[in-house]
């Protein structure tokens, strides 16, 4: 039994994603360096150090029936829900040619995000368009695929602005479009439950990318159109 074996199974996929020379920030995937079985072996050491967590924050999960089970329950939910991108491959997408040579606006949303803060790993729950102006060589995706892949990078502790930026160089990557946009507005919990407890400010911001940021017409219209459509 090696050294890594005793520290659990989060040092053994640490090592190979080091040994890889892999990047494993909070809001990377890290699923091509998980074998076979890991992730449940990874669930039981996050839901047994988060059993430490609790202890040291004097709950008695012992005789307090509504903790006996949180451990467990966070550690799940952590793993296969609210961080879920960073553990699972990209789902699958299909592409389809631009046969029609289509090349007018098209737009997709509100997609719902739900991700986390990374600095107290927080909710952030809010809304996201995706604008997208092809041209015929551009590969053309399903309406339901965006909402996919939208859930997949935004499950992940991270923050807004590297979020859509990471949205939009996937989408950027699968369809080559001549413009791409994507707008995000979101409530975030780090600040409306704890700290200045402002539950009236939204963060809003926007990538905006080849056609959109050169045509401030085509811009003009796309933010009318998601104006409207918010609503």
């Amino acid at each position: 039994m090696s050294e890594n074996d005793n520290e659990g199974v989060s040092a053994r996929i640490r090592a190979r994603l080091v040994a890889a020379g892999r990047r494993f920030h909070a809001n990377d995937n890290i699923a091509d360096q998980i074998e076979p079985g890991e992730l449940e072996a990874l669930h039981a050491e996050v839901r047994d150090r988060l059993q430490e967590v609790l202890n040291a924050l004097v709950i008695d999960t012992e005789s307090d029936h509504n903790t006996q089970e949180t451990a467990h329950r966070v550690a799940k939910m952590f793993l296969n829900e609210v961080f879920r991108g960073r553990y699972v491959a990209q789902p699958p997408v299909t592409e389809f040619p631009n046969i029609e040579r289509l090349n007018e606006l098209m737009i997709v949303g509100p997609v719902t995000v739900r991700s986390a803060c990374s600095h107290h790993l927080c909710p952030i729950i809010g809304k996201l368009w995706v604008g997208v102006m092809p041209n015929e060589h551009s590969a053309l995706i399903g309406l339901s695929k965006y909402a996919r892949l939208v859930e997949w990078v935004m499950a992940r502790p991270q923050i807004q602005e590297e979020a859509i930026v990471q949205l939009a160089d996937l989408l950027q990557e699968k369809m080559r479009p001549d413009g791409l946009a994507i707008i995000m507005r979101a409530d975030h919990y780090c600040m409306q439950w704890r700290g200045v407890k402002d539950m009236d400010s939204k963060m809003v911001n926007s990538v905006m990318r080849g056609t959109f940021l050169k045509n401030p017409n085509l811009r003009r219209e796309l933010l009318a159109l998601v104006g409207q459509g918010d609503r």
